[in-house]
């Protein structure tokens, strides 16, 4: 397309006006049929120019060029807000055939016939002076006391991330057969702090040691025979205000899973009930603190003068990389939630090694090793094995891989219905160990705890047509025959 000179312009009293010869005016009237101010290529210049003519007075203009302009959009130019005008900066001022220095045009509209909004009013605020201070009594000020003890020690802190994959499995098992029998939730915390006391008392005992000094002012290592954990608990104390406790559960090493979360419940009802005694605060030589609770991710707490370690737990969540996924896509790839725990340590007693292995102890607890869950189970009296931890198999760009792990569903489902009542809970006195026979184990098919949430064809089995949690509900359909 033929380019159209500059010097075919001309400036006059009414404005600009185009001398444009027979050429120009063909190449003007394909210019005026392309649609988007972009098409114009080298010659946009002259576009934005007439435009800005039309836009200061429209009569200046042709009225092939009104016609156009009547809704063009400038390229770049912003979206229309219909709340409020937007004006289009100052150009500098043009300057008129005789020389003079025109005057600037006012601002103009890019939204014609939108009101702008009246001004608000804000009503007047009163500004308050800040109250004289208020002295700490109570509990805020034994917190107070305590925070400003804590100084004193000097401490490291550790921190590791484990995956929680299995610990919610587990968890899940556990509350399905808790349910359909009557008796309360277990909660992570209770998992996790079970497997903290653990963690201390079979792999680093000096964890529960503490510093001391004696009465010539000598340091000296005090040591435990027991892990008495001090539980953290925040308490609403309502408008606004929080508190928080430490009572403490004594002993914690020389109990079973079962004991420990009998233990740690009564501890809570107690303060709930406002019931703990000054016997309940003192003697604790480890603590456990679960700001995860409110989605903190995880935390630095102050250890307090006679303790070896404060344990902080997080939130349990996907990592953050992760949050903004396609949740079937998070299913696809096998990514695990995660919980990060912190071991913060007075630095006197324990050293950094001895903070790391026992994190990697309680790390490989979660995960299953050293029969954490198995013990779980059986203190618990829950009739089946528990899910154990495996690598996932899953080549998501495989279409061979997909069709196999399909047809291992399908043979799975098929022996669970032929054999499935060997897993039923027909033992009420608990005579035998509960064993999940080879032909029924999910794993045998190489289905793993990653598979639990992905999409398989099942043809309506468990009243679900499209897909299933493949160990979790066959645990659930064969739990359902049980001797009272």
């Amino acid at each position: 397309m033929a380019s159209c000179p500059r010097n075919t312009l001309a400036e006059t009293s009414g404005g600009l006006v185009t001398r444009l010869g027979q050429e120009g005016q063909s190449t003007m009237k394909a210019m005026l049929e392309r649609p988007r101010p972009e098409e114009f290529g080298a010659n946009s210049w002259l576009v934005e120019e007439m435009y800005e003519q039309y836009r200061n007075d429209p009569a200046s203009v042709g009225a092939t060029w009104q016609e156009f302009f009547s809704d063009f959009r400038p390229a770049g130019s912003p979206r229309v807000d219909n709340t409020a005008e937007i004006l289009r900066p100052l150009l500098l001022p043009p300057e008129d055939v005789d020389g003079r220095i025109a005057k600037p045009a006012k601002p103009v509209a890019t939204s014609p016939g939108i009101e702008p909004p009246a001004p608000r009013t804000l009503a007047p605020v009163e500004i308050l002076a800040d109250p004289a201070p208020e002295p700490l009594r109570g509990v805020p000020a034994a917190i107070a006391t305590n925070m400003e003890r804590s100084l004193s020690v000097p401490t490291a802190t550790s921190f590791r991330n484990v995956p929680a994959k299995l610990l919610e499995v587990n968890r899940k098992v556990i509350n399905n057969y808790r349910g359909r029998t009557g008796q309360g939730k277990v909660s992570f915390t209770h998992l996790i702090g079970y497997a903290v006391v653990r963690a201390i008392a079979d792999s680093v005992p000096n964890m529960k040691n503490s510093y001391a000094i004696d009465t010539d002012g000598k340091a000296q290592l005090q040591k435990r025979s027991h892990v008495n954990i001090g539980l953290a608990v925040d308490v609403d104390k309502g408008n606004g205000q929080r508190s928080l406790v430490v009572p403490v559960l004594r002993h914690a090493d020389t109990l079973d899973f079962a004991g420990f979360l009998f233990a740690y419940d009564d501890i809570i009802r107690k303060v709930r009930a406002n019931k703990l005694t000054a016997d309940d605060y003192a003697g604790a030589n480890v603590s456990l603190t679960n700001p995860g609770t409110i989605g903190t991710v995880q935390s630095v707490p102050r250890l307090m003068p006679g303790q070896g370690v404060i344990v902080g737990v997080g939130s349990i969540d996907y990592p953050a990389e992760f949050q903004g996924s396609d949740e079937r896509t998070i299913v696809r790839l096998g990514i695990s939630k995660v919980v990060t725990i912190t071991s913060t340590y007075d630095h006197r007693i324990i050293q950094g090694a001895e903070s790391g292995m026992f994190l990697k102890y309680l790390h490989e607890l979660l995960i299953g090793e050293h029969n954490f869950y198995t013990d779980v189970f059986r203190s618990l009296g829950v009739p089946y094995q528990s899910v154990e931890w495996h690598q996932d198999s899953h080549l998501i760009d495989s279409e061979d891989a997909m069709l196999d792990k399909q047809m291992q569903v399908a043979t799975l489902i098929r022996v669970h219905r032929v054999r499935g009542h060997l897993i039923a809970d027909l033992d009420p006195l608990r005579w035998k160990e509960p064993v999940m026979p080879r032909e029924l184990d999910p794993a045998t098919y190489g289905l793993t705890i990653w598979d639990l949430d992905r999409q398989f064809l099942t043809g309506g089995i468990g009243g679900v047509e499209l897909y299933f949690k493949a160990l979790l509900n066959f645990k659930k359909f064969n739990s359902q025959s049980r001797v009272k």
